[in-house]
């Protein structure tokens, strides 16, 4: 049977994945593709996570697409509300017939010779191949499998139950009990407050402090501009408005580290009062956005604590006990639940085998290329989102992007295009640039950073903007070669 080839081959059919495909399809409508989703269904994140609460992190006019606006009544948005949102844009653009699900990709293979790459899924039905001559790494930058757990002592003594939110049973019912939930990211905090309605307490228990502050669930300016402006041009209003705030928060906290840490302080001490411990609790020992902030939609959060069903400690666990947690201090929490929301499990390309002209291809060894593509890698990109804003953003640039370089090379009859770096940098950072310990776990995987343009990643929306949608895609980085100039990767470099 012969080998089925696409133009363009999308790896994951979620949030990134569907925006890829229409983006595709708009600009680029000669192309065909196929998208290759692991799981059964598509919405990627939306789809895997099913905690109570589970809610986005950012405002949904951000984290909606450019071209789809965002209708829902809640800026901050539950999680089965997004899903939909990432279902309905697949269905009124045709995308569903597209997608080929339960196709886990294990190995991508490119051929210099053939200008183009040859990829392996696990199937039901076995191991399929397909070739495709670009292909679009929509695929996140965590493992679904399974999250990260740290290897606590004791573990075996605990007759509870023990979750992690990334695989959340079904009907699960905790009314009624004692839970400990484990960390002080985005996870907990939308976990805990959600817990409380059923639960006869929730502690988040924590190592150390998170930057978190409140936020309205509505955006009542939103609310406004929608009513009285046309769809498009409210919607362009409010995502600038966000975007325009978020961009001066963080430049800001990077800049004035010392007067964020007084503001956000001063927001948690009007939702938490006079008597509540900040020092211990919210007083992190790093500066606002060297790790994400968290936030918490209305304050529901601090309003649990202050209500008193739920509760915060500060500590290191000793062990497991056979009825919770013993701590270093010695106090022990009792628990009937523990809830492990202790991180993700980072892995680079959706964890495949990665080859260029049968020599293997290590992440970790490149530089990242506008923060989409890696040196010496040709015809692939990776949609990868900003830290420090919301996620689509630079996904549908990066899509724009990667429309705008197809149609260039089909201008002038090329068939491979491929960054490429002529000097290692002294100081090369991290792709993901935070100091979250799910990003420390995995520095040996990701890829690099550089010092300067094209190589560095500035996480500013504004600025990727004006770069990456009006631009030329031509640099002296990028190289670019027509059928039949390039024998090997290896052999092009040396020549």
């Amino acid at each position: 049977m012969a080998t089925e080839h696409v133009d363009v081959l999308i790896v994951g059919a979620g949030l990134s994945g569907i925006g890829a495909a229409r983006h595709l399809q708009k600009e680029c409508p000669h192309k065909s593709y196929a998208i290759l989703e692991g799981r059964d269904n598509l919405g990627g994140t939306w789809d895997l996570f099913r905690y109570p609460g589970i809610r986005s992190d950012s405002d949904m006019f951000t984290l909606g697409y450019n071209f789809r606006p965002w209708e829902g009544e809640k800026a901050i948005a539950d999680g089965d509300s997004i899903w939909q949102y990432i279902r309905n844009t697949a269905a009124e653009n045709n995308i569903l017939e597209h997608i080929r699900y339960n196709h886990w990709i294990t190995d991508a293979e490119w051929s210099s010779a053939d200008t183009c790459w040859t990829i392996t899924a696990d199937t039901p039905q076995g191991k399929q191949k397909l070739t495709c001559n670009f292909l679009m790494m929509c695929s996140g930058y965590y493992r679904y499998e399974h999250g990260y757990t740290p290897d606590f002592p004791g573990r075996e003594n605990f007759t509870g139950t023990v979750i992690h939110p990334q695989h959340w049973p079904e009907d699960f019912d905790y009314t009624g009990k004692r839970i400990v939930v484990i960390g002080s990211g985005a996870t907990s905090m939308t976990l805990i407050p959600s817990l409380t309605e059923k639960a006869e307490h929730v502690t988040m228990l924590q190592r150390s402090p998170t930057y978190v502050i409140a936020m309205p669930e509505k955006d009542t300016l939103a609310d406004t501009l929608r009513k009285y402006l046309p769809r498009s041009l409210a919607y362009f209003l409010i995502r600038l408005k966000n975007v325009s705030l978020a961009t001066l928060m963080y430049e800001v906290s990077r800049r004035q580290p010392a007067l964020v840490r007084r503001l956000i302080r001063a927001q948690l001490r009007s939702w938490l009062g006079p008597d509540f411990d900040l020092d211990t609790h919210f007083k992190p020992s790093y500066n606002p956005w060297d790790q994400r902030l968290c936030l918490v939609p209305n304050g529901d959060l601090f309003k649990a604590l202050r209500k008193g069903t739920a509760s915060v400690v500060t500590d290191h666990i000793e062990t497991f006990t056979e009825n919770g947690i013993r701590l270093q201090s010695g106090q022990e929490l009792e628990a009937d639940v523990i809830v492990t929301a202790t991180g993700l499990d980072v892995v680079t390309l959706g964890d495949a085998r990665f080859t260029v002209d049968g020599e293997k291809m290590d992440p970790a060894a490149h530089y990242s290329y506008k923060g989409m593509m890696l040196n010496d890698v040709p015809n692939m990109v990776q949609v990868i989102g900003y830290t420090n804003a919301s996620w689509t953003l630079k996904a549908d640039l990066t899509s724009e992007y990667t429309c705008r370089l197809l149609n260039y090379m089909d201008n002038n009859g090329y068939a491979v295009c491929m960054p490429h770096k002529e000097e290692e940098d002294e100081n090369p950072g991290p792709l993901l640039d935070l100091n979250a310990g799910y990003v420390l776990r995995a520095l040996d995987k990701l890829p690099k950073q550089g010092e300067k343009a094209p190589w560095r990643v500035y996480q500013n929306y504004l600025l990727d903007l004006v770069k990456m949608r009006f631009s030329p895609v031509t640099d002296d980085a990028m190289k670019f070669y027509r059928p039949g100039d390039i024998n090997s990767v290896e052999h092009k470099l040396a020549s």
